[in-house]
């Protein structure tokens, strides 16, 4: 949000000053969001229950991957070549794909690149609005987690919360640029085979131990 203040704050901007462009992004932000918002509050705890587990992350990890292959392989030209031209449908599809990542092991930017690449969006159209419905979905994610579970923070563990926070921060500052860039010009061909490669050292540490 740092690296891309300006871009938010225009946006922002043109919201409160009924710029049609501006509210048309917004509101397909705001579609793209609500179906993750709606099934993690409700199955937030069934999630956290039965699917937090080795086995689960390494087929999510591996059936993740060739579904990249798959998308990546397809033909067919894509015919949204920026954000502002999407539609409603097309938020809501991508919003629907951004569910998958409530599974333990599917990248959340990953499942709404996809879901952008299969509604017809262009690799840097799908990317740019994959990382605009990272705020308001991890912002969302966070502050709910963070209600429910505030009995359990310890005054003590603030400066390690602290420390985290700073490295998180300045690790994003030096890289998200970078990938995002890559990310837009770029196959999603090595992260695919990545993916399939962990899950099968995760099934094959699980089988030997």
């Amino acid at each position: 949000m740092w690296l891309y203040r300006q871009r938010i704050r225009d946006l922002v901007m043109g919201v409160l000053q009924s710029d049609a462009t501006a509210r048309h992004f917004a509101m397909n932000v705001l579609i793209a969001f609500l179906p993750a918002a709606v099934i993690g509050a409700v199955f937030i705890g069934p999630i956290k229950q039965y699917l937090f587990n080795p086995m689960v992350v390494a087929a999510a990890l591996v059936i993740g991957g060739f579904i990249i292959i798959a998308v990546e392989r397809r033909t067919t030209p894509p015919y949204i070549h920026a954000t502002t031209d999407m539609t409603w449908r097309h938020a809501l599809t991508i919003g629907i794909a951004q569910c998958f990542a409530m599974i333990p092991g599917t990248s959340r930017s990953g499942a709404t690149i996809i879901g952008g690449l299969l509604s017809g969006l262009s690799r840097q159209a799908a990317t740019e609005f994959s990382f605009f419905l990272a705020m308001p979905t991890m912002l969302g994610a966070a502050t709910y987690d963070l209600w429910k579970h505030h009995h359990l923070i310890d005054p003590n563990d603030f400066l390690a919360i602290v420390i985290g926070f700073v490295a998180a921060f300045a690790s994003a500052l030096l890289v998200v640029q970078a990938l995002v860039r890559f990310i837009a010009n770029h196959t999603f061909r090595v992260f695919a085979w990545y993916r399939i490669g962990l899950g099968g050292l995760i099934l094959l540490f699980m089988e030997t131990y």
